[in-house]
């Protein structure tokens, strides 16, 4: 009997296939006439206008123009480039220094193996109040705290993706994207009640429950599944115990004294109604998370520099405490330590962002999104029924429309009204959409930061064959399912109980 090998492919040459599939296709569903029309909300007046979405093909000579013609400008803007060399900068100077050898032997000889993946699963779920930035931060640090406690670094990277991306719709506070997603919901909401109101905390009872919760099951999963699932990685060096004296201590505390000043002055900044106070916030907004994420806010358009910058006080008053940075030429070459052998990064960086951008114009996943909420609107659902469906359509539509205001604005008109008209609340419609996203959106290679994943993964990797993309996703995958399920019990557990979601917020309208 004839035997096949397995294909490995490279994940270079796999996104290469996904982006000419996607220009096939897209001539494809064009050809066929793949589109749908729904209802979409102005939320400043309230008013409907129809809107028809169908899929434009790039299987022609202007698809291939627009495609050379766009391909430098996209990714000169795509945000996970400029992120990630932005905060390698940091994170480069942290580790040459010493200051991240110094302070994670500390955490490791001093915590379990379970706290340490807690802590840093908890802290990534957290994350997502601040945006996208807990990728280009939390994942590299995670290779090197599991590398400096002798632990596969490629564990460490898994669990921490699966907590950014598993916690990507779970926040304790209303986020920018909460906000935004907010202003369909209660516009869609006063078509029905004109008096319809939500406040800042209408979801808190159940996030704080729910982040715990996936706190501890990717924990879990971690340490009792992916451990034994992911590439081996062995040590070259034997394990040598690290020792630390004055030097290493000294520095630690110029390092705390350096950053703790800085976090003050930063703090200091953010807060509104004090002397010279709140010079970062954006004072057109009404909500303080806007305030702080707003398109305008400093605070938002510097974020990423700002964090830099601490990482760089770190690692500099940490060298100059260990006296491991004795002169400029010491601190310019650790400034630039992350950056090097980055070239295989910027190769999947580059056709990650061609692949998104390609699948972006082609208007696939929109229309997709469009399906669902007429297939929704035509079901005449109602209780469990329309929030097992909501949550699993969500789900899918995750997978091919990965921007949950996007794909709010468009749910929002079909759902709200059915949910309000089925005694269920507006906001727990909204909150199913962001449960659901958190099961499916660390799966697909059109969530722009999968590519910051795939490129450490790579980068760790000792094996002879790279990683396939398909392996990277599969790592994800028993997160995914079982984040999932246990997001639909949470969801129908607070069904049945009639427990309230938040101040001011709950299940029933």
């Amino acid at each position: 009997m004839k035997t096949f090998k397995k294909i490995n492919l490279n994940p270079v040459m796999t996104f290469i296939i996904l982006i000419l599939f996607t220009i096939v296709i897209s001539g494809f569903l064009n050809f066929i006439g793949f589109e749908a029309t729904y209802n979409k909300i102005n939320i400043e007046t309230g008013e409907y206008t129809v809107v028809s979405e169908s899929v434009e093909s790039l299987f022609n000579l202007s698809g291939v123009k627009y495609i050379f013609s766009s391909t430098v400008s996209n990714f000169t803007a795509f945000t996970p480039l400029s992120m990630l060399i932005i905060v390698l900068i940091g994170i480069g100077i942290m580790e040459k220094s010493g200051f991240l050898k110094t302070t994670f032997t500390i955490l490791t000889k001093f915590c379990k193996k379970y706290t340490i993946t807690f802590w840093l699963v908890l802290i990534s779920i957290l994350f997502s109040i601040a945006g996208d930035i807990g990728y280009v931060i939390m994942i590299p640090l995670a290779a090197l705290l599991f590398s400096y406690g002798r632990r596969n670094p490629i564990l460490g990277i898994v669990a921490v993706y699966a907590g950014l991306t598993c916690g990507l719709g779970l926040s304790l506070f209303l986020t920018s994207i909460d906000s935004e997603m907010l202003s369909y919901t209660l516009a869609n909401a006063r078509g029905i009640d004109t008096s319809y109101v939500l406040g800042n905390f209408a979801f808190l009872f159940i996030m704080a429950f729910t982040i715990l919760v996936c706190a501890f099951v990717i924990t879990f999963i971690t340490e009792r599944i992916s451990i034994n699932k992911v590439e081996k990685y062995e040590f070259k060096e034997e394990k040598k115990e690290v020792r630390l004296g004055k030097r290493e201590y000294r520095g630690l505390i110029f390092a705390i004294a350096g950053g703790t000043i800085y976090l003050l002055i930063f703090i200091y900044n953010i807060i509104p109604g004090l002397p010279f106070s709140g010079k970062l916030l954006d004072y057109s907004q009404t909500y303080y998370i806007d305030k702080l994420f707003s398109y305008d806010s400093f605070f938002s358009n510097g974020f990423v520099f700002i964090v830099t910058m601490f990482f760089v006080i770190l690692g500099l008053f940490y060298g100059l405490g260990a006296k491991t940075i004795k002169n400029n030429n010491d601190f310019c070459e650790d400034l630039t330590h992350s950056l090097d052998g980055t070239g295989r990064t910027l190769i999947l960086i580059l056709l990650g962002s061609i692949l998104i951008n390609v699948f972006k114009k082609t208007n696939i996943g929109v229309v997709i999104v469009t399906a669902f909420s007429n297939i929704i609107g035509k079901g005449s659902l109602s209780g469990l029924v329309l929030v097992i469906v909501l949550f699993i359509f969500t789900a899918i539509s995750t997978l091919f429309l990965t921007n949950p205001v996007s794909r709010w604005s468009i749910l929002s008109t079909t759902v709200v009204p059915m949910f309000m008209n089925g005694g269920l609340s507006p906001e727990f419609a909204q909150l199913i959409t962001r449960f659901a996203e958190c099961a499916t959106v660390g799966l697909t290679p059109l969530l722009a930061y999968f590519v910051i994943y795939l490129s450490y993964l790579e980068k760790y990797n000792q094996g002879e064959k790279p990683i396939s993309l398909f392996t990277t996703i599969k790592y994800q995958l028993v997160y995914g399912l079982t984040v999932g399920i246990i997001l639909v019990m949470i969801l129908i557990g607070w069904y049945l109980i009639g427990l309230p979601i938040g101040f001011g917020g709950s299940v029933t309208a």
